[in-house]
């Protein structure tokens, strides 16, 4: 596969607000069609912004009208922010394309990446990401004082974490033992040259994720590697690795065009 080139966008007092990064990522992504650049991964901290992707409900979005912006994207809603590294690897792929196979890997850089800092991550069947898992239900402690079997989460669809009280908050998965989300995961594929990407929660205020319905899942968290690990790690420290897993994952991948069954 061809070298993966990566391009810093800003980060902590030069922040880059949402909408410009997204601009930044259509030229690079007419660019790399045109194969006048070589695969592009764009790394950037966010200023604080809400952005759905094309499968967000209306009742997954912010209860009190606070702005959303809709992206053309996979998967739903999410936060970026201060302490959150988002990448956006703008590659060509060949057709048809496989695009559960770039996601996986992905994710598999990112737990690459968790793992040198001390921290076991994994993947979640269903649920694309990168996930810590959280305790044996049987072990997780009681919910407002109740047992698990009348968990309103288990037997209610529409359960909305936000109108009942902190304990359901998805910042506090980690408190409730419940499997969490460290990395989230959303890309779109047009005329076979990636776009969009991942979110790693370095160090962020994760209370902001419980103003939504993170990615529609209302029966598990939010977490971040500082507050796994227990100590203070900076996207300074993070992006280095990142950038070295990603090139060594991407540039090393056998990329094959996707099987497609024939009856």
């Amino acid at each position: 596969m061809a070298e993966l080139g990566f391009v810093r966008l800003g980060f902590g007092a030069e922040s880059v607000e949402y909408t410009q990064a997204w601009e930044e990522q259509r030229r690079v992504h007419a660019a790399r069609f045109a194969d006048e650049v070589e695969d592009t991964c764009l790394l950037v901290e966010h200023l604080p912004v809400y952005t759905a992707g094309r499968r967000t409900d209306p009742s997954e979005r912010p209860l009190d009208g606070t702005p959303v912006i809709d992206v053309d994207r996979g998967g739903k809603i999410t936060w970026h922010g201060p302490g959150q590294l988002v990448g956006y690897p703008i590659m060509k792929l060949p057709r048809p394309v496989d695009v559960v196979a770039h996601v996986r890997r992905l994710e598999e850089a990112l737990i690459r990446t968790a793992a040198e800092f001390g921290l076991e991550t994994t993947r979640v069947e269903g649920r694309s990401g990168v996930w810590v898992l959280g305790d044996p239900v049987e072990e997780r402690p009681k919910i407002g004082g109740l047992s698990l079997d009348f968990d309103p989460r288990l037997a209610d669809e529409e359960f909305d974490p936000r109108l009942n009280g902190p304990e359901y908050a998805p910042s506090n998965a980690g408190q409730r033992r419940e499997d969490r989300k460290l990395a989230a995961i959303g890309i779109r594929v047009a005329k076979g040259v990636t776009m969009h990407g991942f979110a790693l929660n370095v160090n962020p205020d994760s209370t902001w994720f419980d103003r939504i319905i993170p990615c529609g899942i209302r029966d598990a968290g939010v977490t971040s590697l500082s507050y796994e690990l227990g100590r203070e790690v900076t996207i300074a420290a993070v992006l280095p690795v990142v950038e070295r897993h990603l090139k060594d994952v991407l540039e090393h991948a056998e990329l094959r065009p996707r099987e497609i069954e024939t009856a």
